[in-house]
């Protein structure tokens, strides 16, 4: 939930942690108005082959054995338009001033889970290999992710619209009109 202690353990959720904070401090500083919405794993079309749903997609489409790093983490998977849907909604919510909310799904599927969800959609026969440059140094890596929405669909009036299977069937069609977007070969650090 929100009140989770907040853990620095890699540059990028030490940025995040900032960027809050620095909200934060705008807002009790200077009254600046301002919510803090914390999405969880948004995916969706046109993103980096740095995540890993778009990677998982691009090497099912090439026919190629997936290569990842860790396959056992655990993450909360959303749609870009649930995401976009929520900031509207904290946009235009009332009495949420200063205060935090996550955007997810409440449902938490495994990297591996996702390759074989993935490789259904495509209709790809499937190898894996999980590659050590791909995994995170044990320190950094968040074993489990789950968003507890609670807050949002309290005091926003969201919850997420589009459906994991959905948003990956239609992030699949994207990548397949769009495949010299997706570099299947190499590692996208």
């Amino acid at each position: 939930d929100e009140d989770h202690p907040l853990q620095g353990q890699s540059p990028y959720s030490a940025s995040k942690i900032a960027a809050d904070k620095m909200a934060e401090a705008f807002h009790c500083s200077f009254e600046l108005p301002m919510v803090i919405v914390r999405p969880f794993n948004t995916f969706g079309p046109r993103q980096s082959m740095r995540a890993v749903i778009p990677t998982i997609i691009a090497q099912c489409l090439r026919g190629e054995t997936i290569k990842l790093g860790n396959l056992s983490p655990t993450r909360d998977m959303n749609y870009v338009d649930n995401t976009v849907d929520g900031f509207l909604h904290a946009a235009e919510a009332k009495d949420v001033e200063g205060r935090v909310i996550n955007l997810g799904s409440g449902r938490e599927i495994s990297v591996g889970e996702l390759v074989d969800m993935i490789g259904g959609i495509t209709g790809a026969a499937l190898r894996v290999d999980e590659e050590t440059e791909r995994k995170r140094p044990p320190q950094s890596e968040v074993e489990r992710l789950l968003a507890d929405h609670t807050r949002a669909r309290e005091w926003l009036g969201w919850e997420p619209s589009v459906s994991l299977e959905d948003g990956l069937a239609r992030t699949v069609a994207w990548i397949k009109e769009h495949p010299e977007l997706y570099r299947a070969e190499g590692y996208v650090v």
